[in-house]
C-alpha cells in the first residue's frame, strides 16, 4: 500500500497522495487550480488507475487475492491482455487530453501514468491500440527526474 509520511500525518492511497503533493507544491501548478471540474477529472482519473487498471493488471501476478485454486491462476494471467487493454483504451477515448494527461500543462497525473504503462508489455497490452498512451510515456522517459528515478530504482 503506497504512504507518505507527513508532519500531519500518514496518508495511504495514491489519489490522496497525489492530491496532497499537489496543494503542498502549489506553485508547480500540478493540477488544475481554481477549476473545480478538472480538479474533479484529475482525480477521477487517479481513482481510475488505482481502482480498475491497477487492479486488472494485479490478476497477473496476485490471483491468490481473488481465488483459493492455483489452477485457476492461470486463467486469470491469460484473461489479463483484455481488461488491461480495455482500461487503456478507457483512458486513451475518455480521460486522457494530451499531450499530458490533463492536457497541456504536466500534473500528478502523469507520473501515474507513467508508472502503470511501465507494466504495459508484460501485460499483453496491444500498443497499437493506445498511441497517445505509448506517446506519454515516450515523452516521459525524457524527462531528466524520471530518468534520474529509474536510475535509482536499478541500482545505477
Amino acid at each position: 500500500m503506497p504512504s507518505l509520511i507527513t508532519d500531519d500525518g500518514i496518508l495511504t492511497e495514491t489519489p490522496a497522495i497525489l492530491a496532497y503533493i499537489a496543494q503542498i507544491k502549489l506553485d508547480a501548478n500540478l493540477a488544475p487550480a481554481g477549476d473545480p471540474f478538472a480538479f474533479a477529472r484529475l482525480q477521477e482519473f487517479n481513482s481510475d488507475v488505482c481502482s480498475t487498471l491497477h487492479v486488472a493488471h494485479a490478476h497477473r501476478m496476485r490471483g491468490i487475492r481473488w481465488a483459493y485454486a492455483e489452477w485457476s491462476f492461470a486463467d486469470m494471467q491469460r484473461k489479463v491482455p483484455e481488461p488491461v487493454t480495455a482500461c487503456y483504451r478507457l483512458i486513451e477515448d475518455r480521460l486522457f487530453c494530451g499531450p499530458w494527461m490533463m492536457g497541456d500543462q504536466y500534473m500528478v497525473a502523469d507520473p501515474h501514468l507513467f508508472t502503470v504503462a511501465q507494466c504495459m508489455e508484460g501485460d499483453g497490452v496491444n500498443l497499437a491500440s493506445i498511441p497517445a498512451v505509448v506517446d506519454h510515456r515516450a515523452r516521459m522517459t525524457v524527462l531528466p527526474n524520471v530518468i534520474q528515478g529509474i536510475a535509482e530504482e536499478q541500482g545505477a
